[in-house]
């Protein structure tokens, strides 16, 4: 009964439109009032939840995000990657691609990057001719490879939902092979569908105008080698490297690139404050809703239950990608990793996968979701970018979806993707 009082409370709020923060913690209060338990353990198990050590790198690395972007960062990113792919067919489309991918390097959010990006990108590629919902399309499913290259906020949110014991370096490096063939994969999509259309091929400036584009984005650029170089190596932890990254930001956009005026510096600060709260409030009700997951035994069932379905490996790890799929649909990244992780990572071990190997597959399925409705917010603000429907934009969204879920398969099927890096580097 409890069971039912837990996911049947959440479900009906879900559906009802309550935030996602507020389904969670109601519908475990819910449950500990049904169970005759103080409400506090509740409130005990959010403050918990937030508060861990580790959790202070999110933050930051909002912060320092916001800062680049307001600094410049973007746009010259822009430059470099036009310098590099503007002149293949589709040509803005693979700048789009390439930049998300460079700037997810420095955000490591997916809705920052399709805010940044498609902020510049879409209205550029409409007015030269592209179908909005081709420049819409590039731009949503490009900025999920944030969420698997370092910074990933989602990495440390995977490592903390697991028990604290996996390593924040060895996730950050496991998802720099899967972004980068995502990359490569949406390139392919972008190139295939601009052909169909007939989009035109541009004229390649000289490796002289790519290397001025580099020597003007390299001041940002930078600041991957910093956040990946430093945790790699152990000169600092994740949460000093994005102190680290903040100090570094604000000297570029201020000194460097001299575009940080006073206000942008002001609403980047309460911005990440803003941001930061909201990701707070969800992470702390998701590890209280995980607790009651974890107190009513849920892992342990779910594991007798997949042992029952299969003992296959292969048809194991099909059937938790179509389930985050579907569940992708309707929640949010955050709390599905907090939810599921203590539920879905017992099982995989069960069967032989790597903890490290299965953070990545989580967040690329919870990635593809943020493009999938009901609840794609990626999707949503490229789409208020690109002034057309959730609709249109679905109707052709296939090519690049197919590309998402082919690199899925692969990284799912294919462990040496996620784990040869982290192992080359140890």
């Amino acid at each position: 009964m409890e069971l039912a009082i837990l996911f049947g409370t959440f479900a009906l709020l879900l559906l009802i439109g309550m935030p996602i923060a507020f389904c969670l913690g109601v519908a475990s209060l819910a449950t500990v009032l049904w169970m005759d338990v103080p409400p506090l353990v509740i409130f005990q198990q959010m403050n918990s939840g937030m508060n861990a050590f580790a959790m202070m790198a999110i933050p930051f690395f909002i912060y320092s995000g916001d800062l680049m972007i307001r600094g410049g960062i973007a746009e010259r990113l822009i430059a470099f990657a036009a310098s590099l792919v503007g002149h293949l067919r589709g040509g803005l489309g693979q700048v789009n691609v390439l930049t998300s991918t460079m700037f997810g390097g420095i955000s490591g959010s997916a809705v920052a990057d399709a805010s940044a990006v498609g902020g510049l990108m879409i209205p550029q590629m409409v007015k030269r001719g592209y179908d909005a919902d081709y420049a819409v399309n590039v731009t949503a499913n490009a900025a999920i490879i944030a969420l698997l290259i370092p910074p990933s906020h989602n990495m440390i949110i995977y490592s903390l939902a697991a028990g604290g014991n996996l390593s924040i370096a060895d996730l950050f490096t496991a998802g720099i092979v899967p972004g980068l063939m995502l990359a490569g994969a949406l390139m392919i999509a972008a190139y295939v569908v601009a052909r169909r259309r007939g989009y035109p091929t541009g004229t390649f400036p000289g490796w002289a105008s790519v290397a001025r584009a580099l020597v003007v984005a390299a001041p940002g650029l930078v600041l991957i080698a910093i956040i990946f170089g430093g945790v790699r190596s152990g000169i600092f932890t994740a949460t000093e490297s994005s102190c680290v990254a903040v100090v570094y930001a604000l000297f570029v956009t201020v000194f460097v690139y001299r575009q940080l005026s006073w206000t942008d510096f002001v609403e980047a600060t309460l911005g990440a404050v803003r941001t930061t709260a909201m990701v707070l409030l969800v992470i702390g009700t998701a590890a209280a809703f995980g607790w009651l997951m974890a107190f009513l035994q849920v892992p342990a069932q779910t594991v007798a239950f997949m042992k029952s379905i299969t003992d296959d490996p292969v048809m194991m790890l099909l059937l938790i990608n179509v389930v985050l799929l579907f569940l992708g649909t309707f929640m949010d990244m955050a709390p599905m990793i907090i939810i599921l992780t203590p539920i879905l990572l017992p099982v995989v071990k069960a069967f032989g996968v790597d903890p490290i190997h299965f953070g990545v597959i989580l967040i690329l399925n919870a990635g593809i979701g943020l493009n999938t409705p009901p609840v794609g917010s990626v999707q949503f603000v490229a789409c208020a970018i690109g002034k057309v429907s959730i609709g249109e934009s679905m109707k052709t969204i296939w090519p690049f979806y197919g590309a998402s879920v082919l690199v899925l398969l692969l990284v799912t099927y294919v462990p040496a993707f996620s784990l040869w890096l982290p192992a080359l580097f140890r």
